[in-house]
């Protein structure tokens, strides 16, 4: 590590109160989500680490440098960047070296290696992913898809689907397809209610993907009273009776057992996962295709 860096480590990592707090700034011209995401990937590997973001959205320009330096003045941290403009790059990787702040570029790496491999120069547009290309307008009928056919809605063209998603309730159904949207995956989710039929087009479709998901009896028991509290209904129901839940849950599992679909334990696991676990079935189940 760099000496002044060290040196100075202490004016952003607070030990005051015994617990090491840091103040990480990210910095991108676009949305941010990408510096976002692969910063908190990151942290995940440092336990008892608190950390303050500080996100910086949409820069390019240098009066929107000179805002980031001022706030990495006021709050000294590691800033993070996904920045392509060249010109916008140098400024805030000066202000940081003027002010003793690690400066990381994120997209260096990656980009770097496609640069050198393919022998060819990068545009070096900022925001260029969100341009409206024909991605972009996958995703957007993959988030109208997705919406209309929330919760068993639209059942008529089910088929057009790339994923259904089976599940009891609260077992985050409708995010989980949303995230797939984003994907620009065509996700329709169909709600599995005790007493209910499931609909015939559910046993007629032969393209798309079908998931279950699953989740522990007892959590999930819980988060229906805390969705009722909320709503400020009565939470002592059959709909939050553990023993309800429990045989809602292993009728669901012996469903999917008994129709060959693939179940998916979300118990343990955020939106995103659970989404990535969909995308990899999905990829798995293209490459078995002749």
């Amino acid at each position: 590590m760099d000496g002044n860096v060290q040196n100075n480590r202490n004016n952003f990592v607070e030990q005051d109160t015994g617990e090491r707090t840091l103040h990480l700034h990210l910095v991108s011209d676009a949305s941010g989500e990408t510096v976002l995401g692969v910063a908190r990937v990151c942290l995940l590997q440092f336990a008892g680490l608190k950390t303050i973001e500080h996100l910086s959205p949409l820069v390019r320009n240098r009066a929107d440098v000179d805002k980031v330096l001022k706030r990495l003045q006021r709050y000294p941290g590691i800033c993070m960047f996904t920045l392509v403009n060249a010109e916008i790059r140098q400024t805030l990787e000066k202000g940081c070296r003027d002010l003793n702040t690690p400066c990381v570029p994120v997209l260096d790496p990656i980009l770097g290696t496609i640069a050198n491999y393919m022998d060819m120069p990068m545009n070096g547009r900022p925001g260029r992913h969100h341009g409206m290309n024909s991605e972009y307008f996958e995703r957007i009928d993959a988030m109208h898809f997705v919406m209309s056919h929330d919760d068993g809605q639209s059942m008529d063209n089910l088929g057009e689907s790339d994923v259904i998603v089976l599940g009891v309730s609260r077992t985050s159904k409708t995010p989980t397809c949303i995230y797939l949207a984003n994907r620009g995956i065509k996700a329709a989710n169909v709600p599995i209610v005790p007493g209910c039929p499931l609909p015939e087009q559910l046993f007629k479709v032969r393209g798309p993907l079908i998931v279950g998901l699953t989740k522990d009896p007892r959590m999930l028991a819980q988060i229906r009273r805390n969705r009722l509290r909320l709503l400020g209904q009565d939470i002592e129901t059959d709909y939050t009776e553990i023993s309800v839940v429990d045989d809602e849950v292993t009728f669901a599992r012996k469903l999917c057992s008994r129709h060959s679909w693939p179940i998916i334990d979300v118990t343990r696991r955020s939106i995103e996962e659970t989404a990535a676990a969909i995308i990899q079935l999905l990829a798995e189940r293209q490459e078995s295709l002749p």
